[in-house]
């Protein structure tokens, strides 16, 4: 019997070939790319599950989700004290690391270089955070000035990875150590969270002799915490205890004669090291992190295209089962039973779907390197094992087999042989059938059309982000980093004239806070009349920052270096009296508008002579600060973050960045303003990078993502047209007598070919109208996820319904031609 129920359905496949193709490339196509995503979402979801112990491993974040004033911000970054009192105060606790992130300089052999992802750590770092070790032990960074290296590292270093009792010296906080690599660790697979190419041991405490209230300053989030926590600890137990932690542990602050506390608008919270990559805190992060609301549409959009394969395969079974009714009645009449029927019809069905996950695994091999290489991932498509798809992949055709062919094999069985042979029928359809299908056709180009209107809009939010207007003049703009290395003390001014005179160079500014610079510096200020103290950025600028960024003053004056209040220069280390002197005479500032209104005033103008107190500390009191200018709103940040209000300060020493406008060539400009550099600062690396650059790498996830949902829209219409071809087909074949028979009576060729066109148009027609407000809600709250954001204006909708009805036109079209051009007296000559 199953041998006869095989060879019935290869000749059914093999007698309709179109019919066999279509099904087989549409459900192939479907199985990959679901096959494909799945790979994807296994790989997003596996991060530092590979690290042993990692189930006790946690990070320790702060987060600060309802601030008084100001936008939420969930930052994986702690502050160095927490570290410490964690371990003070929870027995749970089996180990405690606090790790700095930087970029020292590598020094070697009279050559500095910049050290990419070079971590400073305390001696517990590897008791917590049990990474690989290719040589050397675990106890590696126990003692003072030890370091580890990964094996890359250790090459790209020394040549060899054979590097154990090596020194490796580095430049920190201008100073040169030598550290004795003690360990190699093997290179961490991509899919983890932490960006390691060396771990070095310091002492904190006299790592921080000159700023010690770093040690003791709760605000100060600069690195990382991790914590180990004992066999069977409850973390969410311990998570619980923490807002009682915070009232015990974090003192009142003196802001204006007003009581302030860091933690009555702060957080923290133990987070497990495998949910840091999708976790709620993004901010901060060693490596750029995922959502789980992309992950989940990216498995939406993997069942979307699979369920469009099985509609496909239903449509053309449905369409095609009515041509098997002589068949059904025969076998029907020698004793056939219903469930015999169905069984043969489901076991087609999961012929076909077998097939098709062989061409799917086969498609996946295939793409997956691609794939991997597009969203920088390491994806791996393997059969067995825990990550293997083989499972999957027989998951998948059992579910599609069986769910494509359960309707047509009930819809077939149920034909009676009596009234189909009576009437010598070689075809027949049930009422009923051409409704499904066309309800089936709708659904299909409904996720069509939605993926097109949603890849149009998150393409075009991408271009909106990248051309919208950032209040500064963005092209023309050089930024150099590490001006806030300890080398260069007491030397930017004379750095910044130097680069002054490179040619081609229009002017140059030292900020705090430049293109997508990752450095966040917010503090709260009191302003008359409002007892709750103001969220405001604060950030350090030189008198030249101005035209050097292309500011656009709205109000007031820029900086003046001739007016002593303009300038907030402090010397390093600070000297009291001089902070005292500061405090005594207070100091000027200029803001933008955002901040002017959050200070109350009504416009830019109203905010001029403003005065507020920002804080210095318990130790100095507080500045008197007034308002002598404001310029325009500038997005130094991505459209994502909301626009932060800001309050320039004026200072000649101290910013971290600089900014240089030029004319000419930019690789000219670039070499001649490294040459300087290189001259000036010998010991300290160039890091030059234009505007343009910046903003490509600010928004390249977002344009990848538009990328994707691209292809897989693609994939989408693809499939469709396929189903839509194979409908078209064989409604043509069905109506061959139709067709002759109105042909005879006088009906032209483009008659004819309206009349098809036009009966599987409308249920594209219907199709925008189930798309359109679904698309609208999704893309509306994707759209609400960006601070700035273009307008959802129709045309994306008009303009996915239009492709989707011009391919459904242009795919039936050409074989309703080729039919309505068929003479007439082979459709009618048998009669």
């Amino acid at each position: 019997m199953w041998r006869n129920y095989l060879t019935v359905a290869v000749n059914a496949l093999a007698k309709n070939r179109a019919y066999s193709i279509i099904n087989l490339l549409g459900l192939a196509i479907g199985m990959a790319a679901c096959l494909l995503i799945l790979v994807f979402i296994r790989y997003e979801t596996s991060y530092d599950r590979w690290l042993p112990r990692g189930e006790d491993t946690y990070q320790f974040q702060t987060w600060m989700p309802n601030p008084r004033d100001g936008a939420p911000y969930m930052l994986q970054m702690s502050s160095y004290i927490t570290a410490e009192r964690l371990k003070k105060d929870f027995p749970q606790v089996e180990a405690v690391s606090y790790v700095l992130g930087g970029t020292p300089s590598i020094l070697r052999q009279g050559q500095v270089s910049t050290a990419e992802d070079y971590l400073t750590a305390d001696n517990d770092f590897l008791a917590v955070v049990d990474l690989p070790i290719l040589r050397g032990s675990k106890n590696a960074l126990n003692a003072p000035d030890t370091a580890v290296l990964t094996r890359s590292e250790a090459i790209r270093q020394f040549g060899t990875d054979d590097v154990v009792g090596r020194t490796l010296s580095l430049i920190q906080k201008g100073k040169t150590y030598d550290y004795r690599v003690n360990a190699v660790l093997q290179d961490l697979p991509k899919n983890s969270h932490l960006r390691i190419n060396a771990v070095v041991r310091r002492d904190f405490g006299s790592y921080f002799t000159q700023e010690p209230e770093f040690l003791t300053c709760w605000q100060c989030q600069s690195g990382w915490v991790y914590a180990r926590l004992k066999p069977g600890t409850d973390a969410a137990a311990l998570n619980a205890q923490l807002p009682a932690w915070e009232k015990r542990n974090i003192p009142d602050e003196n802001l204006a004669g007003t009581r302030y506390n860091a933690g009555d608008d702060t957080d923290w919270a133990l987070v497990p090291v495998a949910d840091v990559h999708l976790g709620v805190a993004q901010a901060g992060s060693m490596a750029p992190g995922n959502d789980h609301r992309s992950i989940v549409t990216f498995a939406i959009i993997a069942v979307l295209i699979l369920l469009m394969a099985v509609v496909n395969f239903t449509n053309l079974a449905t369409a095609r089962a009515g041509q098997r009714a002589r068949e059904v009645a025969l076998r029907k009449v020698l004793g056939a039973t219903r469930r015999q029927l169905i069984v043969q019809f489901v076991g087609e069905s999961l012929l076909i779907a077998a097939i098709a996950v062989a061409i799917a695994l086969a498609l996946g091999e295939l793409l997956v390197r691609p794939f991997a290489a597009f969203l920088g991932a390491d994806l791996r498509f393997s059969y067995f094992g825990a990550d293997g798809m083989l499972w999957p992949a027989l998951a998948l055709m059992l579910i599609v087999g069986v769910a494509g062919g359960l309707y047509p094999a009930f819809f077939l069985s149920r034909f009676q042989p009596a009234s189909v042979l009576k009437a010598n029928k070689s075809s027949t359809e049930t009422p009923g059938t051409g409704m499904l299908r066309n309800m089936l056709v709708v659904a299909q180009f409904a996720i069509s059309i939605g993926l097109i209107i949603c890849t149009a809009i998150v393409y075009g939010q991408t271009v909106y982000a990248r051309s919208v207007d950032p209040g500064y003049q963005r092209d023309h703009l050089l930024q150099v980093g590490n001006m806030s290395r300890y080398q260069l003390i007491g030397r930017g001014e004379q750095i910044a004239e130097r680069m002054k005179r490179v040619p081609g160079v229009v002017a140059v500014g030292r900020t705090d806070i430049g293109v997508a610079t990752q450095n966040t510096n917010t503090t709260g200020v009191l302003v008359p009349g409002n007892p709750q103290p103001v969220a405001l950025g604060r950030y350090r600028v030189d008198h030249d920052f101005r035209d050097a960024m292309g500011l656009q003053l709205v109000a007031g004056r820029w900086f003046d270096p001739a007016r002593p209040m303009d300038d907030q220069t402090l010397s390093f280390p600070e000297d009291p009296a001089e902070v005292r002197a500061l405090v005594a005479r207070g100091a000027n500032v200029v803001v933008n508008e955002y901040a002017a209104r959050k200070l109350g005033a009504a416009d830019p103008a109203a905010a001029l002579g403003k005065t507020f107190r920002m804080a210095l500390g318990e130790q100095y009191g507080d500045v008197p600060i007034t308002v002598v200018g404001v310029v325009r709103d500038s997005r130094f940040r991505s459209v994502r973050e909301p626009l932060e209000p800001i309050v320039f300060i004026g200072s000649r020493e101290g910013p971290s960045t600089m900014v240089i406008r030029y004319d000419g060539d930019p690789a000219a400009v670039r070499a001649a303003v490294e040459r300087e550099w290189r001259a000036a600062a010998s010991d300290v690396p160039f890091e030059g990078k234009f505007s343009e650059a910046i903003i490509e790498d600010l928004y390249d996830a977002e344009e990848k993502r538009a990328q994707i949902f691209a292809g897989f829209a693609v994939l989408a219409v693809v499939i469709a047209c396929l189903g839509l071809f194979g409908l078209a087909a064989f409604t043509a074949e069905r109506r061959t007598k139709e067709i002759g028979i109105r042909k005879v009576l006088g009906a032209r060729t483009i008659d004819i070919v309206r009349l098809l066109v036009w009966q599987f148009s409308r249920p594209v027609l219907i199709a925008n109208l189930i798309a359109w407000p679904v698309a609208w809600w999704a893309m509306r709250d994707w759209l609400n996820g960006f601070d700035t954001r273009m307008a959802l204006t129709p045309v994306p909708f008009f303009l996915a319904g239009g492709v989707a009805l011009g391919i459904a036109v242009v795919t039936i079209a050409g074989h309703a031609f080729k039919v309505a051009r068929a003479n007439p007296i082979r459709a009618l000559r048998y009669e």
